[in-house]
Formats: structure tokens, sequence, C-alpha cells
């Protein structure tokens, strides 16, 4: 994630950890992590019954082809020859599965979680920035984080307790995480993952802008094809090792895990949403058009989640706002997009699904396993999500440092009346459950909890505007009436 502040110019893998499962109801495996972790390897290790070829091709890499045994136990953990040969023959086996070439070999790493929890947390925008102001009330406006959360601090540790590998572009390195550095375990998943993001690095370049969205929706539609792409690869990956196509690693069960804080679920539901949609996008385009339709993807990456989504290319409408605020409030100018963002139609889903789990009622929270494809993890279709156009969130803010008052204008775009009525009356569920009574006509206000403050919200035609200040008397400064 990008401009998540989740890992800036990371490519990750996520897992939600055992402590996460309960909360989930189910919990989801690790990603990709379906099959082909039982098969095991046989044969002398570093031998094989076919000749190298003349020069490089697809599926041989550093004397491996994608289709020979090694010999690899990671009963006591790997050697470095056995990590040597394990990451050979799995670059032969991306590059045969995705049809690209590795241009050069790529280092692994592994590291521990407590080495990468204290790295990252000591990586990241400070609390007091005027970016983590402007974006708290950005998180505060999906009702994921409160006025009592700092949400870089929520990311990063959702980070730290949830991704166990990644690929940094700018060192052309994977890192893997694990509980034990001394006795190295790698999951064939999340060794696989990691290899399709430095082909991508290697191929596409990673850290070109096109791969850098404006917006946290166009972050997370942007990753829908890079984290689909990986994820659909382990898929296939996985499936030859489950029908003994391929002999694959064991991986045997760890001992130990997370010893952090809890993730905020809401935001693990958010920044997962590439790992789970992603993979169904990425087979509609195999299917549609082979490997040569993922790669000219590749060249103009999804700009919506609604596209990841529902595997359309419907664009995004245009959303003109004018500033229509008095007094000493102001816009943060310098961040976002003219000092707003756009939040998109997953992390709205986010939205309803955390606060159906508070007693909300806006969806059923079990829909949320009700999928269709074999590739997707969980459903990120609901009825007052679905038909987003588009949205803005612009915070404002009164005063700075701690004196500082705040307030944002959201306004949301739907295809039709009826796409909007739904937003409109989900979200106002949120609100009573949240404990907030109606003041006046479209006026709410929420006297107590992290969500306190008031709220006007409005709806003409396909728009819903929520309005957003410290008091009621606030709403009409931080938005007049017009």
């Amino acid at each position: 994630m990008r401009r998540l502040q989740f890992s800036s110019l990371l490519v990750v893998t996520l897992v939600v950890l055992a402590g996460c499962a309960a909360p989930f109801a189910e919990g989801p495996p690790p990603v990709g992590e379906s099959a082909g972790d039982g098969q095991t390897d046989g044969g002398d290790a570093g031998a094989s019954d076919l000749a190298d070829p003349a020069s490089d091709r697809l599926g041989w890499e550093a004397g491996y082809w994608h289709n020979e045994s090694i010999d690899v136990d990671q009963s006591d953990g790997l050697s470095d020859e056995e990590l040597d040969a394990f990451v050979a023959r799995s670059m032969a086996r991306v590059e045969y599965i995705r049809g690209l070439e590795f241009e050069s070999e790529v280092p692994v790493e592994v590291i521990a979680r407590s080495e990468y929890r204290n790295g990252s947390s000591e990586v990241g925008t400070p609390a007091d920035s005027e970016f983590a102001a402007w974006n708290n009330q950005v998180w505060e406006a999906l009702f994921i984080t409160g006025e009592d959360t700092n949400v870089q601090q929520a990311l990063t540790d959702t980070q730290g307790s949830s991704v166990v590998g990644f690929y940094a572009p700018g060192d052309d390195e994977i890192k893997i995480i694990t509980e034990n550095p001394d006795e190295p375990v790698l999951r064939n998943s999340t060794l696989v993952h990691e290899l399709v993001h430095a082909i991508q690095d290697q191929q596409f370049d990673l850290t070109d802008e096109r791969f850098r969205g404006e917006t946290q929706d166009g972050d997370l539609a942007i990753d829908g094809l890079v984290e689909g792409d990986a994820n659909y690869v382990e898929s296939e990956y996985a499936r030859r090792c489950a029908s003994g196509e391929w002999e694959c690693v064991s991986t045997p069960s760890q001992r130990g895990g997370s010893d952090g804080p809890s993730p905020n679920l809401g935001i693990l539901l958010t920044v997962f949403q590439p790992y789970s949609d992603g993979p169904v996008y990425v087979a509609s385009l195999v299917e549609e058009g082979g490997w040569d339709a993922v790669n000219d993807a590749f060249e103009s990456p999804p700009t919506s989640t609604e596209q990841v989504i529902h595997v359309t290319d419907e664009e995004p409408v245009p959303i003109d706002f004018r500033d229509r605020s008095t007094g000493e409030w102001e816009r943060y100018l310098s961040q976002g997009v003219e000092g707003s963002d756009t939040v998109g139609e997953a992390s709205i889903f986010a939205m309803f699904w955390t606060q159906a789990r508070a007693g909300a009622d806006t969806i059923n929270p079990q829909g949320l396993f009700e999928t269709e494809s074999s590739y997707d993890t969980y459903n990120y279709a609901a009825a007052p999500s679905t038909g987003w156009a588009n949205d803005r969130v612009f915070p404002y803010h009164k005063g700075s440092g701690p004196t500082a008052e705040y307030g944002y204008v959201w306004v949301t775009e739907w295809d039709s009346e009826e796409d909007a009525r739904e937003f409109l009356e989900a979200y106002r569920a949120i609100l009573r459950a949240q404990g907030g009574s109606q003041q006046a006509t479209n006026v709410w206000v929420i006297d107590e909890g992290p969500y306190a403050d008031a709220f006007r919200v409005t709806r003409q035609g396909t728009r819903v505007v929520i309005v957003n200040a410290p008091t009621v008397d606030d709403l009409d400064d931080v938005r007049s009436r017009g």
C-alpha cells in the first residue's frame, strides 16, 4: 500500500493471524494458502534429470527447471543451500505460469517479525503532521476510526501483525517475515507471491507513476491488479501442487504467533480488498484475452475499486466542489486532490460491515463470506455501497495544534436515486447505532464516544452530502446552506 501509508513503496503479502480469526467469524486463510504446502519434494539437492538449456528460457532459473525435484526439508529450518534451491525453482515456476522472464536474480532475506515491527514503527507519518490530521478525518468519516485513534498508528499495528512478506521495488529484494529467523520456514504461497511482484517490477517498473494512485480508492484499485496478479499465480501454483502435477516443498506447522497489538478490523478489511477481489479481476482478464490482457492492464491499471469489485470498465463521474465554509474553517489544500480524498466503494463497504458488527442495521455481516468465485476470499458487494459513482471527502480544520477543531464535507455520487437512497438509509442506521439523535430536519448529533459530533445529511437526486462539525452551530460554518 502507498497512499494508505501502510508500507510506502512496498508490495506486501497479508495474512490474518490466528488472533483475528474469531472477530472475522470465519477468518481468511493466509493469502493464497489454499493448497500446495503438503506435497513433499524428493531427489538429490541440486540434481536434475533435465539438462540445462544453452541460454536462459521460460521455466528455468539458476540451474533449476520448473518441474524438477529438489531435496528441501523445512522441518528444522532452511539451510542457505536449501533456500537457494527453493527460491530458484520457485522463480522458474513463476515464469512458467506467468509467461514472463525474470531479468535478474531476486535476493530473499528472512527477518524476525519483531525486527520488522520495530522497523515499520520507526518509519511513518508523525502524529502531529498536517497529513495525519487530514487522514484521521478521512477514516473518521468512514466510521472505522474515531477521534480517539491515530490512523497512522492503527495502520502500523495492522501492518506489524498481518504482513508475512514484502517486495521493495526500490531495493529489488524480497523480505520474508518469520517468528524464528534462525530456523526459517517459508510458505510456498508467500515466496511465490513476492516473486510475482519481483517479476512485475522487472517487466513493468512498479515505481512508475501509473502505479501510484492520487487517492485511497485509486491506490486500492491499482493494488487490485498488482496483488490480484500475484494471488492468481499463487492459486495456479497451489492447484498444480494439490493435483500432484508438481512436487512442492512441505511447510511444517509453526509455533508461536504475533504478540503485537490486534489490528483494526475495519482497516484490515479495507486493505485486504485487493487481495480478495483482485484475483477475480485478473482471472476475468486471463479468460478474455490471456496473459496479454493482463500485461495490457499493467500499462493502464484500473482507476477505482468499483472496477475491480464488479469487473467493469465504468469510470467515476466527475464531482465539482465549491468551498462554502465561513469564519476560520479551512481545507488542507496541500493534501490529496485539492484537499480531498476519494475513499471509494471498497472502503464504504468496509464502513458498513464494520458498523454492522457493532450492531448497526446496515448490511448482513455474514454476506462477507458469500463468494461466487474460487479465486475470491470475501464478498465486498452490498446494496448500500453498490451503485457508487464517485465520492470526495474534504477535511476541514479550525485552528491548529492541540486546540484545533475538525470537520469534513463528504460528497457522494450514485448511479441512480435508488442507490443514493440505499446509501443514505444505511448511513443513518450508523448514526442511530452510535447513539445519534435527530435534532432537526437532516441534522443529527452524537453526544458521546469517539464519533461525538454534529452531522447534516442531505440527498438531492443521485447525490448525498454529509457535513460534519463539532456542534450544530458549526455545521453552517463548515458548509453554508446554498
